[in-house]
């Protein structure tokens, strides 16, 4: 997901540079990945329009990175699979065995548990 993906989709991503979702997605940019905020009040972040869920967001999303409470995540990984995405990746303690194996049964690659800053860390 890290290399061949573009467009991630990051729900629960304020304005607020001091939550770990806007330091993220700061980082997928620098990265050249298209961010698209996932907010129920559809803040524009970092310079990209954000929508209240993911089936207002009117293009194709390859990856959809959750930073929700574990009890709230699933749903999220129902809606990627729903909107067609490539893949879902739950944050660094956010876990639900659930929403992983319905994604996996759909064809749908997912993380869990991690963070793509630890990830890319760890390829150097």
């Amino acid at each position: 997901m890290l290399d061949e993906s573009e467009t991630w989709a990051v729900v629960g991503l304020s304005g607020n540079p001091d939550r770990t979702a806007y330091r993220i997605a700061a980082l997928l940019q620098q990265r050249g990945k298209r961010i698209v905020p996932i907010h129920p009040s559809a803040p524009t972040v970092l310079g990209e329009q954000g929508y209240a869920t993911l089936a207002e967001v009117p293009f194709p999303v390859d990856v959809v990175d959750v930073f929700r409470r574990s009890e709230d995540a699933g749903q999220y990984a129902d809606e990627a699979v729903a909107i067609g995405a490539k893949g879902v990746w739950f944050q660094l303690g956010v876990v639900d065995r659930a929403a992983f194996e319905r994604t996996r049964a759909a064809g749908v690659p997912m993380v869990m548990d991690t963070c793509p800053a630890i990830e890319w860390g760890r390829r150097g």
